[in-house]
């Protein structure tokens, strides 16, 4: 049963992580990227993980994301220019990225969930890094406003 709850959501997640990258409207690529992280919570709850599913959907799904659709949507809809698009490229890299990250992680020696339990991860995230978290909060606000200023169309007297 695992199993295959594990392959349909590997599927979904492909099919949202293509969705958001060849998207040519950036409203429906942010919605992509969405449906993308809470396929990603899924995985943490189909591991075991609730608290880092949690803080996946809260954090990036519901944060995140917001900050972005909201900075969108008061910016104005960006246009890319469909001459910078280099797909193959970028497939490339990514495959090239994807390989030399799987490699590494293949000799490691110890799982991941292996090193945290549910409790000892929970204390770390908000104990001792409270403030990373904090700060975290204030270079998302910084970023928005500073694209907003970007974006800012000037008045002409």
């Amino acid at each position: 049963m695992n199993q295959t709850v594990f392959w349909i959501l590997s599927v979904l997640l492909l099919v949202g992580g293509v969705w958001t990258v060849l998207s040519r409207n950036i409203f429906r690529a942010a919605f992509a990227l969405a449906f993308t992280l809470v396929i990603t919570a899924l995985f943490y709850f189909l591991l075991g993980y609730p608290l880092l599913g949690g803080v996946q959907i809260l954090l990036y799904t519901g944060g995140v994301l917001t900050l972005v659709v909201f900075a969108l949507a008061l910016s104005g809809e960006v246009r890319l220019n469909p001459s910078f698009r280099k797909p193959v490229p970028a497939a490339v890299t990514s495959l090239l990225v994807f390989f030399l990250l799987s490699s590494y992680a293949s000799r490691l020696p110890v799982r991941v969930g292996a090193l945290f339990g549910p409790k000892t991860l929970a204390v770390e995230l908000f104990r001792t890094y409270l403030v990373a978290f904090e700060l975290l909060s204030v270079l998302l606000l910084a970023a928005v406003i500073g694209a907003l200023m970007i974006a800012r169309k000037e008045v002409q007297s």
